[in-house]
């Protein structure tokens, strides 16, 4: 359909436009799959470089190229599942700083160069070592406005100052040496394709369009002002909410708790970490994401086995938490890929996460090359930030694998304090989106248990039991787990016999808990 005509109404609408749709997204998606892996052999074979014997100058373009080519991918993968209908809101999450200015530098610094440009980064005051915001859209913000800065720039400085104003907002402003901007172009500031006519310099001005629209997403502004001795300075602020105060930022120290879920003095640091988190249930990403951004890390999210995959082959991580049973690709078939790859990358701490924790099974885990299973439920941050210090020392070989038992049937029917805890995990914006997705995933499994038990369909019952053992020991519901993993295992059996007696309270405890969290779930997500 070209712009500006109207879609077709429902009385003119032919049958086949629905087919054509489909074969349209299908061609699309083919097509990006062949644009990933085309990527995805750049990317890998920038990695596979040595830069020790190059000359500085080479050196500098070639980790420009990697940088460019990261946030390709990213933007990439943003881009096919807004085509393809995929989308969901841009999530914020960790940015680590210096990360982030890294790689700003290596981008631009040879842009700058090729045109006789001095360019620098310039860190003032008391700077937050992790920031909470869209990493893909502030990188899109910042690209817009160092390319324009370097783009009218003929001589002279382009410098990204980043420090914090005297509200607390963090700022990032590009200054330059350039003209500035003409009385035209400040009157059509930030216009759709809002350029003057009549300028020398190729464009269309969507660049401060974009990043003025992204800026405002983000909770922030964009603000522009010519400088007195000559050039533009252009700011971005971001609010003073999106770097709160973390335990990471501190080290890790956290205040004494009480209780099963205690934490130990101090959790791993991973105010520097960037990880993959593999898992394909929207509850577990919603938590995991939560405890590893509690401990500082950035992190990416893959929703299953193929987009783990393509994030391990397009970028470096400093850990990959991979969910087993995952879609397209199964957790085990991930981590083989993984080390099969070539480069430093196939070295990556792997952390297995799973409910499938008999010895036949960890075998198989640890055969494929993870370094730690973690199994699920796992008991809060303590338990959590333990296995992952061990799979970054390396220090737990398999045979010291520690797997909790499991409740058993007189277990609590919800743990008292737990849904509480997690609350405070994930903060009340956070919770309120855990339990929305809670709820939707028990209802999916509910769903899914009941058609299955009808066959009896022994995979599809497997994997429904598998979700809820993580989903209902996530929320503290122990009778419902136990009951979840009994059925389980006699899905794993193929044993019809007892299939009535061991789903009917599990399919009475799974409806009680989907009742309470509608009407009681804590941070308003009813």
């Amino acid at each position: 359909m070209t712009a500006g005509t109207p879609p077709p109404s429902p009385a003119t609408a032919t049958p086949a436009a629905a087919p054509a749709d489909a074969g349209e997204d299908a061609a699309l998606a083919l097509l990006g799959h062949d644009i990933r892996a085309a990527l995805s052999d750049v990317i890998g074979g920038l990695r596979l470089i040595d830069p020790e014997p190059m000359d500085p100058a080479v050196r500098v373009q070639i980790e420009r190229v990697r940088a460019a080519g990261e946030l390709l991918a990213r933007l990439l993968e943003e881009g096919l599942a807004a085509m393809l209908g995929e989308t969901e809101p841009a999530q914020a999450g960790n940015v680590q700083l210096a990360r982030l200015l890294r790689d700003v530098q290596m981008r631009w610094s040879g842009r700058a160069r090729a045109k006789g440009l001095e360019f620098a980064i310039s860190g003032e005051g008391d700077l937050p070592r992790v920031i909470t915001t869209d990493r893909i859209g502030l990188e899109r913000i910042l690209s817009n406005v160092l390319s324009n800065a370097i783009k009218y720039t003929d001589s002279g400085r382009v410098q990204l100052a980043v420090f914090r104003d005297t509200g607390g907002e963090l700022v990032f402003e590009v200054r330059d040496n350039g003209p500035g901007f003409s009385g035209a172009a400040l009157a059509q500031l930030f216009q759709f394709a809002g350029r003057p006519v009549g300028t020398l310099k190729p464009g269309s001005g969507l660049g401060l369009h974009i990043a003025k629209e992204l800026a405002l997403r983000a909770g922030g502004d964009l603000l522009v002002r010519n400088l007195s001795d000559g050039g533009a300075a252009v700011r971005l602020i971001l609010p003073a909410d999106s770097f709160p105060g973390r335990a990471a930022e501190t080290g890790g120290e956290t205040g004494p708790e009480t209780g099963e879920d205690a934490e130990p003095a101090t959790l791993p640091d991973l105010t520097d970490a960037r990880v993959l988190l593999a898992e394909d249930s929207r509850t577990n990403q919603t938590l995991i994401a939560a405890l590893l951004e509690r401990l500082g890390a950035e992190v990416e999210i893959a929703e299953d086995g193929v987009e783990a995959v393509n994030a391990l082959e397009r970028a470096t991580f400093d850990l990959a938490l991979i969910d087993i049973e995952m879609p397209r690709l199964s957790g085990i078939e991930v981590i083989r890929a993984l080390r099969s790859q070539s480069g430093p990358q196939a070295a990556t701490p792997v952390l297995a996460v799973t409910a499938y924790v008999l010895r036949a099974n960890r075998e198989a885990i640890y055969a494929a090359g993870a370094d730690g299973i973690l199994a699920k439920p796992f008991g809060g941050i303590g338990a959590f930030g333990a296995a992952i210090t061990r799979v970054l020392n390396r220090s737990a070989p398999p045979e010291t694998a520690v797997v909790p038992s499991g409740p058993g049937p007189e277990a609590p029917v919800l743990l008292p304090g737990h849904l509480e805890r997690l609350v405070e995990v994930t903060g009340p914006e956070g919770s309120r989106e855990l339990f929305a997705r809670l709820q939707q995933d028990l209802r999916h499994v509910e769903r899914q248990v009941v058609m299955a038990l009808a066959e009896p369909d022994w995979a599809e019952l497997r994997a429904q039991t598998h979700v809820l053992i993580a989903l209902a020991g996530a929320v503290g519901a122990q009778r419902l787990q136990y009951h979840a993993e009994t059925l389980n295992t006699a899905a794993h059996r193929r044993d019809p016999s007892g299939l009535p007696e061991l789903s009917g309270p599990l399919l009475v405890l799974l409806d009680d808990l989907i009742h309470y969290l509608a009407t009681n779930a804590p941070g308003g997500a009813a």
